[in-house]
């Protein structure tokens, strides 16, 4: 299939051309560098697109269509902007120029939700509960979602929408500060120094490792529905168990070093309620915390810059 990768540079959409490439699908990767790194894409051979998807490049867009899928993963992930007109326009209004474009090509479009979505809803959290974003990155996914089921009935195939969790591996250090916690307290343990998290450290996230979401990804372009699935490792682990695994792999012996937590938009527990997943997809994970940290380790990009 001829297939375009969005946000291609970036730590998922950079492992997902790879693993398409080598498939032997024809890709293009689409980023704008304004987050993603060169370095990502070093082993991946195919073309690459230096724009992204606001109005004034459609047209350059447009010439390199048709694509039989769409595969949207770029986005503003910074949290912590507070520019709400920026976070919307980048992500709200491009995907709509993307749907746009997927309508009159026929494409299927896979796209990139979050568990941001969620907020501080009860856990396990599941696809029907209440939406509870607690910051406007959240919220622009949540409008990401109601837009896809406007563009549904218009389009060829199936939409499906993945609410990601915690995703860590290989190809995220470019992130720096936005990182995954377990990549970030690596470095930090990697350094000698202790690991500093949030007291008391009983804080859960569900953390998924990246070969499940490249799993789930090439699932989701075989749908038979539209829908927003979750996409975790289907349990949740505190960040007391993430310093023990990095102890661990790392032959280190530092305890956490505890401060108060600043944020006011910080979600206590994130659980994923795979049940949806399963059903629709066929979604099994096969990585849970220890598995998925022993395989980072074995990378060489554990904690490294």
């Amino acid at each position: 299939m001829r297939i375009l990768v969005t946000g291609g540079a970036g730590f998922i959409g950079s492992n997902l051309a790879k693993r398409l490439h080598a498939d032997g699908h024809q890709i293009v990767v689409l980023d704008d560098f304004s987050s993603g790194s060169f370095k990502n894409l070093v082993a991946y051979p195919g073309d690459v697109l230096t724009l992204d998807v606001s109005d004034t490049h459609l047209a350059a867009l447009e010439k390199l269509g048709p694509f039989d899928v769409i595969s949207h993963q770029a986005s503003i992930t910074d949290t912590t902007v507070l520019d709400e007109r920026k976070m919307m326009r980048n992500n709200a209004e491009g995907f709509r120029h993307l749907l746009d474009l997927a309508e009159r090509w026929g494409s299927r479009v896979v796209w990139a939700s979050s568990a941001a979505t969620y907020g501080r809803g009860a856990a396990p959290m599941r696809e029907s509960q209440e939406p509870g974003p607690l910051n406007v990155y959240g919220y622009s996914k949540l409008a990401m979602e109601r837009l896809a089921a406007v563009y549904a009935p218009r389009l060829k195939h199936p939409i499906v929408g993945l609410r990601y969790f915690n995703v860590y591996g290989p190809g995220e250090q470019h992130k720096g500060k936005f990182a995954s916690m377990i990549h970030q307290l690596a470095k930090q343990m990697r350094a000698g120094k202790r690991p500093r998290i949030f007291a008391p450290g009983d804080q859960r996230r569900d953390f998924v490792y990246i070969d499940d979401v490249l799993q789930v990804n090439l699932r989701a372009m075989a749908a038979k529905k539209s829908g927003v699935f979750n996409v975790g490792a289907g349990s949740s682990a505190s960040f007391n168990d993430v310093v023990t695994q990095l102890n661990r792999v790392l032959t280190t012996d530092l305890p956490p070093e505890y401060f108060a937590n600043p944020y006011d938009f910080f979600q206590t527990l994130t659980e994923a309620d795979l049940t949806e997943s399963r059903r629709a997809l066929g979604y099994a994970p096969a990585y849970d915390l220890a598995k998925g940290v022993d395989a980072y380790h074995a990378s060489g990009t554990l904690g490294a810059e």
